[in-house]
């Protein structure tokens, strides 16, 4: 069970690099960010109080440890918006396949889970696959700044690898759903107050925002935050960061084929060979963790 959920979460974050990219048209970061936020809690806090209705403690504890999670939350969704802005969403998807490096790298440093002798050269040549997929196209090629964009997108995997692991400590005490939508709340309370500088469909009016715009954000909202995050986080419940974080290696490839097929966007040589660094990396951080 925890093996689907992690797989499904997988392919539809695939997809939710193409999907936020479209957004990105009519709608700001912020708002694709903000607006995907309110309409998953509209989803989870029903399905919290169905399914769960969990008693939570709110100590100072627990909103600390709640605060600190929804940071990495907003730093997740923030910084691949940002980034998706100078840099095509195949090449996104392809360095989001450096996750699993990032988080076993981190891992080994704050949870002393696996040893940092057994996992830094996997990371390593999965960090110089990300390094060759954000430096590979001049900025004519994709509209923007790709070694700026693919920075950011690998500063969101970093604060993505934080959320996992301090989730994962969390879900000993609350559930999955609780962690999930109590995280998703204080992010968003953060980012409201960041519409007045950083708004596209406020200003200009929702009879502006083409079709295509309200189905990438209906996405994002169901499968990407709602659906993928949950899925995410029960199956970190059940197995752990390190071993979750194999999954991912889908990422870039359903990101890859559904930016061709929907963005018209062109993969070359060098994203071929930036995924085979970077999921190169990752297996020998998987084998040389698991044999530690």
């Amino acid at each position: 069970m925890a093996n689907a959920a992690l797989l499904t979460a997988a392919v539809v974050w695939g997809g939710s690099v193409v999907a936020q990219k479209v957004a990105l048209g009519p709608f700001s970061p912020v708002e694709v960010s903000v607006f995907r936020g309110i309409g998953a809690l509209g989803i989870l806090i029903p399905l919290w109080w169905w399914q769960d209705r969990s008693v939570i403690q709110w100590s100072a504890r627990n909103i600390g440890v709640f605060t600190a999670l929804g940071l990495g939350v907003l730093g997740n969704h923030l910084l691949v918006l940002f980034g998706l802005q100078y840099i095509g969403a195949g090449a996104a998807g392809v360095i989001i396949g450096a996750s699993p490096a990032i988080t076993a790298f981190l891992s080994s440093l704050i949870l002393k889970d696996v040893p940092f002798q057994a996992v830094w050269g996997g990371c390593a040549l999965s960090f110089v696959g990300v390094a060759l997929v954000s430096g590979m196209k001049p900025e004519s090629a994709t509209g923007g700044n790709p070694l700026l964009g693919g920075t950011l997108v690998l500063l969101a995997l970093v604060s993505w690898a934080l959320y996992t692991i301090g989730s994962r400590r969390a879900m000993e005490r609350v559930s999955p759903l609780t962690v999930n939508w109590t995280t998703l709340l204080i992010s968003i309370l953060f980012q409201i107050p960041l519409l007045w500088i950083d708004h596209k469909a406020i200003g200009a009016g929702v009879a502006t925002i083409p079709l295509s715009g309200w189905m990438a954000l209906v996405y994002v909202i169901i499968f990407a935050t709602a659906l993928g995050q949950q899925a995410w986080l029960y199956g970190v419940s059940r197995i752990g960061p390190s071993r979750a974080g194999i999954f991912v290696n889908l990422i870039p490839v359903s990101a890859l084929l559904l930016s061709v097929l929907i963005l018209g966007e062109t993969v070359g040589m060098g994203e071929l060979a930036g995924i085979a660094l970077i999921l190169g990396g990752v297996w020998l951080v998987n084998r040389t963790s698991g044999s530690s």
